[in-house]
């Protein structure tokens, strides 16, 4: 195995084996610090990521957007072009099990978006660092859409502290985020 697989098992396997109540407390604590950032109150639309496995639970983070009246985004697989294609829901019900289980909108042509519509990105990973870097989950998904986004939009990833390294693997193609959110700190990798 390569270094970004064996830190990506490693990562994964801690977050998997957090206790649920102390997850739970985790998020709420997560979703308080995001929804308090300048960059999140001023966001119209927000490209954002419904939660999978053990990830951090992101359905209460995207009903109280829309209940705020923000727009939001989220992706779906595209398998045969390796992609992630953007939709915009209204609603937390046009979400269901896509692509490996992972919930994904589905939803008519029409409702496509891309990816410089929003104007906040929220990305999930495995692990991050304080300078921004990100490992991903080995598909390249968001490496590929990330790659696309325009300079000045913030992408904020959303993770549990035990995600946070001192440094994770990267590639010089790697898109860094600016911001981390955990449920101990909020990390401005701007500064770094």
């Amino acid at each position: 195995m390569d270094e970004k697989a064996i830190v990506r098992q490693e990562i994964l396997k801690k977050r998997d084996t957090l206790d649920s109540r102390i997850r739970r407390r985790k998020d709420l604590l997560i979703k308080e610090r995001l929804f308090s950032l300048t960059e999140f109150r001023q966001a119209e639309i927000i490209l954002h990521f419904a939660s999978f496995r053990s990830e951090v639970s992101t359905l209460p983070q995207i009903e109280e957007a829309l209940r705020l009246g923000k727009r939001i985004f989220l992706p779906r697989v595209d398998r045969n072009l390796k992609r992630l294609d953007l939709y915009e829901v209204m609603d937390i019900m046009e979400i269901s099990p896509g692509y490996l289980g992972i919930p994904e909108p589905d939803l008519p042509k029409e409702r496509q978006r891309g990816v410089n519509d929003a104007d906040l990105v929220i990305t999930p990973g495995a692990a991050f660092d304080p300078r921004g870097h990100r490992l991903g989950y080995g598909g390249g998904y968001y490496d590929r859409l990330l790659s696309e986004l325009e300079q000045g939009i913030p992408l904020i990833a959303v993770a549990y502290e035990e995600q946070v390294l001192t440094s994770v693997p990267f590639e010089a193609h790697d898109v860094r985020v600016h911001m981390i959110v955990t449920d101990e700190r909020v990390i401005d990798c701007r500064r770094t």
